[in-house]
């Protein structure tokens, strides 16, 4: 440990927080390397992803209405996340494009800019325009007097830059995304309406955003007009924060000789939901909202929270009888049952063979979890992770939602797996975080360490390898009882692009589409 750290670096990771054992268990890993996840089969519709008729679905609706009120509800938001990666297409425009030589149109042909066409096309569709275009005529006050190719530029840079509004480098949350009724809705504004189905009477609403400190008054702004509705905030804590490395795997280093560290990833968030004292949460990210569909996708909530809530019971009742001796050999086997077929947990074959009170043990294990109920959508090639059976060390069979870089995509078995997939993670989950007693789950005790992978980055201009965290609905719930169902596709509705608030789930019916300039 001298040889890897000075006196001055050891006071430095005290001073931040981190730990040393994490911190050298990362760099045993940049060193050799994390294993892959193995793949055994992609989950389908009736081998690991549950698919409901219109009777279940709107029993388990009825279900989680009846049985709402006894328990406490809340909402986890993602939020912190800066709109950089949104903005990608305009601002390699402004970085590249010079108004006084290049036109538009040689500019697109040459890079095939696709995503510029159809901003400028679409440019009156957009929640923002009038702000924007009043903000460019106040920034460039000869605007009027410009051919439509400088206009253009002009719009972007106003859009883009710190002078302008600056939505690059703000977070989407406070973005705005839909227009009803005359009113900016942002983000924010949409997850508020969505905690109205599980709203009790006589109770405000609990919805929790993960925000960075810079821009909490921001968000403050627009939660401050609900009064129906208990906000909270936390930020991703920097004692979360990775060691970067050089390409030997020597700990990089940055002025003053200081040890770099770098955000862990949105894995990092499991702390911040550990802190979440509802029974029930759910999880969603905060740029997949929708203008239209809302009553669909409020059914499907509920569809996923009465499922959670029908399981949280039936676990509960389960371990009561097993912790009080209340199960022979002949019932149990209603047990059995449940853990393999509603909960989507095959016990191993040796099973079988263990003596009574060493199954009545391993069930226990297998029930006392943490829970999460995962609508999955049919895979229509978005990026990301999916529903995936993944085989342990121990040859045990597990549901998994797994993210393309747990993979190794050299083997062509694991390849074939990860492709064939026919379903995606939206991310709409819904968790149950407390035992049969009541009392919270630790959950940092249920991740697989295993889960984490090494990205490579630049810092001041020189490569680094860095260490993500198991991702939040990746390796951080690895150990946790999962559950896949299918939900529609309207229900996801995300804004990577700027471009997507263009597509019909962002649009009122009536919007005046004449020219934008």
């Amino acid at each position: 440990m001298e040889k890897i750290f000075s006196e001055i670096d050891l006071q430095q990771i005290v001073t931040r927080g981190n730990s040393l054992e994490k911190i050298m268990q990362q760099l045993h890993y940049f060193k050799n390397g994390i294993p892959n996840i193995n793949l055994y089969k992609i989950a389908s519709i009736n081998d690991g992803i549950f698919q409901f008729s219109e009777v279940e679905v709107e029993n388990f609706c009825t279900y989680f209405d009846k049985h709402k009120d006894k328990y406490s509800i809340e909402k986890f938001v993602p939020a912190s996340g800066a709109a950089t990666r949104m903005f990608k297409s305009l601002n390699e425009f402004l970085h590249n494009f010079n108004p006084e030589k290049d036109t538009i149109n040689s500019y697109v042909n040459l890079n095939k800019d696709r995503d510029l066409n159809l901003f400028i096309v679409g440019l009156r569709c957009f929640p923002f325009y009038n702000e924007l275009k009043e903000k460019t005529k106040a920034i460039f006050t000869d605007y009027p007097s410009y051919n439509s190719d400088q206009k253009v530029y002009a719009i972007v840079k106003t859009l883009l830059t710190e002078e302008g509004l600056n939505f690059a480098n703000k977070p989407k949350g406070i973005l705005p995304f839909h227009i009803q009724n005359n009113k900016i809705l942002t983000p924010i504004d949409e997850h508020v309406f969505e905690t109205d189905f599980y709203k009790n009477p006589n109770q405000k609403s609990k919805i929790h955003f993960t925000v960075t400190k810079e821009f909490e008054k921001d968000f403050l702004e627009i939660t401050n007009k609900y009064d129906n509705l208990e906000i909270s905030f936390s930020y991703q804590n920097e004692t979360s924060d990775t060691i970067a490395v050089n390409a030997d795997n020597t700990p990089f280093r940055i002025s003053e000789n200081e040890l770099f560290f770098r955000p862990g990833g949105h894995g990092a968030l499991i702390e911040n939901l550990n802190q979440l004292q509802s029974d029930v949460v759910f999880i969603k990210n905060i740029d997949n909202v929708s203008q239209n569909n809302r009553e669909m996708i409020l059914n499907h909530k509920k569809l996923l929270g009465g499922i959670l809530i029908y399981t949280k019971r039936q676990v509960e009742i389960s371990l009561k009888k097993l912790l009080n001796n209340e199960v022979d050999e002949n019932n149990i086997k209603e047990i059995i049952d449940f853990v393999e077929t509603k909960m989507s947990f095959p016990l191993p074959d040796e099973f079988k063979m263990f003596q009574f009170n060493y199954q009545k043990e391993y069930l226990i294990k297998i029930l006392n979890r943490p829970i999460r109920v995962c609508g999955m959508v049919k895979n229509e090639g978005e990026p990301g992770g999916g529903p995936f059976w993944v085989q342990d060390e121990k040859g045990r069979y597990n549901l998994q939602i797994v993210e393309s870089s747990q993979v190794d995509l050299n083997n062509e078995n694991q390849r074939t797996i990860f492709k064939n997939s026919t379903h995606f993670n939206p991310v709409d989950i819904v968790c149950s975080i407390k035992d049969y007693e009541g009392k919270k789950f630790d959950l940092t005790k249920f991740i697989d360490e295993k889960a984490a992978f090494i990205t490579e980055k630049t810092k001041n201009g020189k490569p680094i390898k860095a260490f993500e965290l198991p991702g939040l609905w990746n390796g951080a719930m690895a150990k946790w009882t999962t559950i896949f169902v299918e939900v529609p596709i309207e229900t996801f509705n995300p804004v990577k692009k700027v471009n997507d608030l263009l597509k019909p789930a962002h649009q009122p019916s009536n919007l005046d589409t004449n020219s934008a300039f």
